[in-house]
């Protein structure tokens, strides 16, 4: 958002940017709570979900290091849409509504790039709907598994790095980390991938892809 905006404006955005520690576990906001500005994750995660009518909590993402998140409720009066807690220890920027609001009216290259990042969380919303609508924790974690497999999918073996936690996985697959690694168990006990440390071993993916197709009911 603030890539190529000059560095007289980044100290006029410096100077309202507020630096904040939260610990893990520890809600930012939650929804329906009045707008007061929005966060770009420094180190960290960020986990931004809804409660469902059954109680269930459905992570909507879980946002990194340079990430953004809740500029889109800037203009929204009813509070924010979702809630918001930290999956890790995470070192924050705030970026207090008001202040941010009158730079934007006269800074027009920052609202295209703030229409640009609410556009990509949009995709972002379609994407995790689409992952969670009546999957079970297994077909999620293939799910999530595959897609960082690289195409095409061959029967040779591929070796993914894990850059998260089990517990920012366990939030981005809405589940607990006790069932993530029952999932886990049950896919290497399976013979479809081995772990080791922080590196996940997809023994073959194509065979994995046919085994998620199935699962979904979807012919060959």
């Amino acid at each position: 958002m603030f890539a190529d905006v000059p560095s007289t404006d980044l100290e006029r955005v410096a100077a309202f940017i507020e630096e904040r520690s939260v610990r893990k576990g520890q809600e930012l906001f939650r929804e329906g709570d009045p707008v007061r500005g929005f966060f770009v994750v420094r180190s960290g995660a960020v986990s931004v979900f809804r409660i469902s009518a059954d109680g269930a909590e459905n992570v909507i993402h879980v946002f990194r290091q340079g990430q953004s998140f809740a500029e889109g409720a800037l203009a929204n009066e009813g509070g924010y849409p979702a809630s918001a807690r930290a999956v890790e220890g995470c070192e924050l920027l705030f970026v207090p509504r008001a202040e941010f609001l009158a730079l934007l009216r006269s800074h027009a290259e920052i609202a295209l790039r703030m229409i640009g990042s609410m556009s990509q969380h949009l995709r972002l919303l379609v994407n995790a709907l689409e992952d969670l609508q009546g999957k079970d924790v297994e077909t999620r974690l293939i799910n999530w598994l595959l897609k960082r497999c690289p195409p095409p999918r061959t029967d040779a073996p591929v070796e993914i790095a894990l850059d998260v936690t089990k517990s920012v996985l366990a939030a981005e697959l809405s589940t607990r980390n006790e069932t993530l690694s029952r999932a886990l168990a049950k896919m290497r006990d399976a013979g479809q991938i081995e772990v080791e440390g922080k590196r996940i071993r997809i023994l073959a993916p194509r065979r994995l892809e046919a085994h998620f197709r199935a699962s979904l009911g979807e012919a060959d």
